[in-house]
């Protein structure tokens, strides 16, 4: 096994999956929630959202665990995954001030937080008119925060099935391409990420073998030698994330996908483009019969943490 291989192994922790567990649903500790007593969480009342429209304050407590992340990140997370499921429907008004009281946050922290929002296309904010929910036509579908929040909400169907779409457009011509380039040193990454995926897949290790799977995708963009397909990897990683089959690191790994990665590395690797662009096809249907991509797949996941932002 080659060092970057080794390295890759020893360092992945597969207990620390970065997702919240079914018990950390509820739990979302804005400001000093996490520090207060029992009989203080009990006694605090939430802030009443003026206005005919209440539904920020009935699900303003529903949200993935914050895994550490700052108050920030998590009122992105929390603001973004009600923007997206449709609990705040378009041209709804954001009120700063009541956002900051209804979750306890600062002025700063709201304020840095409907900036993020804005610069993915959820929201506008104009002087005059204040902050708005944007329709979803205005939203940049291809923002990592945004994949994630459709993918593990109600347009669930509809994101992964896009997804599956995409990377069948995409992935089979960056294998194609790679074959093209004589680069020895990621055709020595990509053969070192499914040996890690062999292994993991033998000692059922799903963070190691999900993690090497998505370096291997980000590798082949980068071999294509494109530099707009090499910037839609974040997409890719985005899919195998939220896929729901072993490459997103929700199922013990399966055999069969490491044998396909590697048809795939061995068509780049002898330059036969027609071969690595088929030996891709044939991995994407597999993964799309194994994955989980099919509409009506149920889901039971976790809404991944909060990025930092």
């Amino acid at each position: 096994m080659s060092t970057l291989a080794h390295t890759m192994m020893t360092a992945a922790r597969p207990g620390d999956t970065g997702l919240a567990g079914p018990g950390e649903l509820d739990r979302y500790p804005y400001a000093n929630a996490a520090n207060a007593t029992g009989q203080e969480r009990a006694e605090r009342v939430s802030p009443v959202w003026d206005g005919p429209e209440t539904d920020i304050g009935r699900v303003g407590r529903r949200a993935a665990g914050s895994r550490g992340r700052g108050l920030h990140g998590q009122l992105v997370q929390q603001l973004g995954q009600m923007i997206v499921s449709g609990d705040l429907g378009a041209d709804r008004p954001l009120v700063p001030e009541e956002i900051g009281q209804r979750f306890e946050v600062s002025r700063t922290v709201v304020r840095e937080s409907l900036r993020v929002l804005e610069a993915k296309g959820l929201v506008s904010a104009r002087p005059n008119v204040g902050t708005r929910v944007r329709p979803v036509s205005d939203w940049n579908l291809l923002d990592p925060d945004i994949i994630e929040w459709r993918a593990y909400g109600p347009q669930r169907d509809d994101q992964r099935r896009e997804l599956c779409e995409l990377r069948w457009t995409i992935e089979p011509l960056a294998a194609r391409l790679a074959a093209g380039h004589a680069r020895e040193d990621i055709q020595q990454r990509l053969a070192d990420m499914v040996e890690i995926m062999g292994h993991s897949a033998a000692q059922g290790d799903t963070m190691t073998f999900a993690r090497a799977d998505a370096e291997f995708h980000n590798l082949l963009l980068q071999l294509a030698g494109n530099r707009m397909l090499e910037h839609l990897a974040g997409i890719v990683a985005s899919a195998l994330h939220v896929s729901g089959g072993a490459s997103g690191g929700c199922e013990r790994p399966v055999e069969t996908s490491v044998g396909q990665h590697m048809r795939v590395v061995d068509a780049i690797g002898s330059g036969d483009a027609t071969a690595a662009e088929s030996a891709m096809r044939q991995l994407l249907a597999a993964h799309g019969e194994n994955g989980g991509q099919g509409a009506g797949t149920p889901v039971d996941h976790v809404v991944p943490a909060p990025r930092e932002h």
